[in-house]
């Protein structure tokens, strides 16, 4: 904690809850908000209830209004039987706090015994969007993965908060993996997110239906306009993997 008594990365309990071994899915500011717009969803359809928010020296001064309502920007949830996790950050990050941030996060998850952490997220592409989605995890998980027809990239770069949190997760007992899907950088992706949400289906046998996130492109465009601006201002310095 520094002079003024501001942590440099800590998560706060909102509520006590027994978490058993949870897989925990994450979603931050990426190209077309892919991630956060999937775990959002995942939240929204696993009825999953707030149990936390992280306070750090490295989030901007920011909060989130979302149709009106008020919420902080980084937020923790579980489901009831405690058995999943998401974690959603709806503003962009500090490229100097990353680590903290990744480290707080793991050892949060170390905590709960987490064994599994699954960052979800979009890369920049100008091609269309083909249905498709990669992953980039340890050699074994990868052919896990591919069985379930999520092929692994081959080469290239993760950076970013993800790229932090694999780091992270390499030189822990926490298995790391990241699911990704080519997205807009310029808009609000919803039909990328709902790739996203449906490779995690095939991959963790959550049944989550699409069909709703489907239909939401214009409604999304609208919520996450401001922040989509916000991270196209921002992806130069703050760049991930590019297909």
């Amino acid at each position: 904690m520094n002079r003024n008594g501001f942590p440099e990365a800590q998560v706060y309990d909102l509520k006590k809850i027994r978490l058993d071994n949870p897989i925990i899915f994450a979603g931050f500011v990426g190209a077309g908000l892919v991630g956060s717009i999937a775990v959002g969803y995942i939240i929204e359809k696993l009825k999953m209830k707030e149990i936390g928010y992280m306070r750090s020296r490295y989030l901007p001064p920011a909060t989130v209004f979302i149709q009106g309502r008020l919420r902080h920007p980084f937020r923790f949830y579980a489901n009831k039987s405690g058995t999943v996790c998401a974690i959603i950050c709806e503003i962009t990050l500090r490229m100097d706090g990353l680590y903290t941030i990744a480290s707080s996060i793991l050892d949060w998850a170390e905590k709960n015994g987490s064994k599994e952490i699954v960052v979800l997220d979009g890369v920049a592409s100008k091609e269309s969007h083909d249905n498709k989605a990669f992953c980039a995890a340890e050699e074994g998980l990868c052919r896990v993965m591919a069985d379930k027809g999520i092929n692994m990239i081959p080469q290239g770069f993760v950076t970013g908060i993800p790229g932090a949190i694999l780091n992270e997760c390499l030189i822990r007992k926490i298995r790391g993996v990241t699911l990704l899907v080519k997205a807009n950088p310029q808009k609000p992706d919803p039909l990328a997110a709902s790739t996203l949400v449906q490779a995690v289906n095939r991959a963790y046998d959550t049944a989550i239906d699409v069909s709703d996130l489907k239909k939401q492109e214009e409604q999304l465009g609208l919520d996450f306009k401001e922040l989509s601006d916000k991270y196209t201002e921002t992806r130069k310095s703050d760049a991930g993997l590019y297909m």
